[in-house]
């Protein structure tokens, strides 16, 4: 396998950080965030219809490009350089990727074409307030009734979950355990019964919500997969996401590290720029290190989801127990080479140290990606 990106991907990285250093300057990001959506909806418009970052994973049939996982990955690193505040990482890397593994061909036909134009976004809704990652963590039931089924519970930290169009809900027959009985579920946003509400956290650049279902009744063709094996479909679509974002994570690293490095050719103690002091030297030195190994592991899993690998797991919890790490490493050093101005609200160090540790409990924390690596070499 040859390490290193296509010419037409590196383009499209060139494109994308011409276009997120405008759209998605510090300034941007600040008034995104402070958005009653959590993101800029011209931006989120211009991203989708005109560059139709959106379209890239979706086969063409349902309106998209059909490019592979890996070229998705050098877009995933420029959005996360740049912070960017938008509904695509629940949409394309969730949503989409959910329907695809899963969806029967009407099922595709009908929800792909809106999320591959932007007109639609979508997310999983797996997690609940037990904050577990294994399928003993599905609480929300559901009933079958003569026409469909009936749900109830309620889901927590789900990415955008606030204001998505589409929720996939992760749901499990009554009297099941593990990871039999689980089934996901199409639910629109406005059904009867559902609530969806914003979740107060750390990291406002990326928002999470709550959605209550309160006797929710959806037929019988909201049912995404073979009843009763949605575990295995949920799992699969995370661990998809889990590479997208490790890719995210090397990205933002890497603006942290370049932050570090500007800052310590420019700033003087005792006449001479503190880059030239061995101490901090040597952080940078250790934050290189960390990044650019961070990008092969995360580089190899998106590699091995372009190839439909079966032996996918490994990888996506490999990358992102590697890539959190690196992320939150190099997010705390850069403030620790600013100093006293990395604290401050003004400046942006703030905001990459938040979105590095709400990324790092996102879709598993590093010790549950080590246990999960270990389990599948036989430990």
């Amino acid at each position: 396998m040859e390490f290193s990106f296509s010419e037409d991907q590196d383009e499209l990285r060139r494109s994308a950080r011409r276009f997120l250093e405008v759209e998605s300057s510090e300034e941007r990001v600040r008034t995104a965030m402070e958005s009653e959506r959590g993101y800029e909806k011209a931006t989120w418009e211009q991203l989708s219809e005109e560059l139709a970052w959106t379209a890239l994973t979706i086969p063409e049939q349902y309106g998209g490009l059909g490019m592979s996982y890996l070229d998705l990955h050098p877009l995933m690193e420029e959005m996360g350089r740049a912070l960017l505040c938008s509904p695509f990482f629940s949409t394309i890397c969730l949503g989409a990727n959910v329907i695809l593994l899963g969806g029967s061909e009407a099922q595709k036909e009908a929800h792909l074409p809106g999320m591959a134009a932007g007109e639609t976004t979508a997310t999983l809704a797996f997690g609940e307030k037990n904050a577990r990652m294994n399928a003993e963590g599905i609480e929300t039931s559901y009933t079958k009734t003569g026409d469909g089924f009936i749900l109830n519970g309620e889901k927590s930290y789900v990415v955008d979950g606030h204001n998505s169009d589409l929720l996939v809900v992760a749901a499990r027959l009554g009297g099941s355990k593990g990871a039999e009985g689980v089934s996901l579920f199409l639910v629109p946003s406005g059904t009867k019964g559902v609530k969806q509400t914003w979740l107060p956290t750390m990291d406002q650049t990326r928002r999470l919500g709550e959605i209550e279902l309160a006797n929710v009744h959806v037929l019988g063709e909201a049912l995404l997969g073979p009843e009763g094996r949605g575990w295995a479909l949920c799992e699969r679509t995370l661990d998809l996401a889990r590479i997208a974002l490790a890719a995210e994570q090397v990205g933002a690293a890497e603006m942290c590290l370049e932050m570090s490095v500007e800052y310590a050719k420019v700033r003087k103690q005792f006449g001479r720029s503190i880059g030239s002091f061995q101490a901090i030297k040597h952080k940078c030195a250790d934050m290189l290190m960390m990044v650019e190994s961070a990008r092969s592991a995360a580089f190899y899993a998106s590699a091995l989801a372009s190839q439909g690998d079966e032996s996918l797991a490994e990888a996506a919890s490999s990358a992102k127990a590697i890539c959190s790490d690196t992320f939150f490493h190099c997010a705390a050093e850069n403030i620790q080479i600013h100093g006293g101005i990395g604290f401050t609200w003004e400046h942006a160090a703030h905001m990459y140290f938040k979105r590095a540790k709400s990324t790092e409990t996102l879709l598993g924390d590093p010790s549950f990606h080590r246990e999960r690596v270990a389990q599948h070499m036989g430990l």
